[in-house]
């Protein structure tokens, strides 16, 4: 009985574990934070009275989206020399 305890156990871990991967990895998650970047950015810029506050915020949205972008070829080419 208790081995089948520990079993199901260990089966809840791994689907917590597959959607915590699932949730890093997912556009949901990466359009979320680029929005949250973008709005912080705006209310950043407004209050420190920055001309064309609207465009100005998509710098750092911009910069957070290309680094999503790149890491996974950087990420993959690194894991790949080590593996070797």
């Amino acid at each position: 009985m208790n081995v089948e305890k520990e079993v199901l156990k260990i089966k809840k871990r791994n689907q917590r574990v597959e959607l915590d991967k699932a949730w890093e990895i997912s556009w949901f998650r990466k359009l979320v934070i680029a929005l949250m970047t973008y709005l912080i950015a705006i209310i950043f810029l407004y209050q420190i009275k920055v001309e064309n506050y609207l465009l100005s915020a998509l710098v750092p949205t911009g910069g957070y989206i290309l680094s999503t972008l790149s890491l996974s070829p950087i990420k993959k080419w690194w894991v790949e020399k080590r593996v070797k």
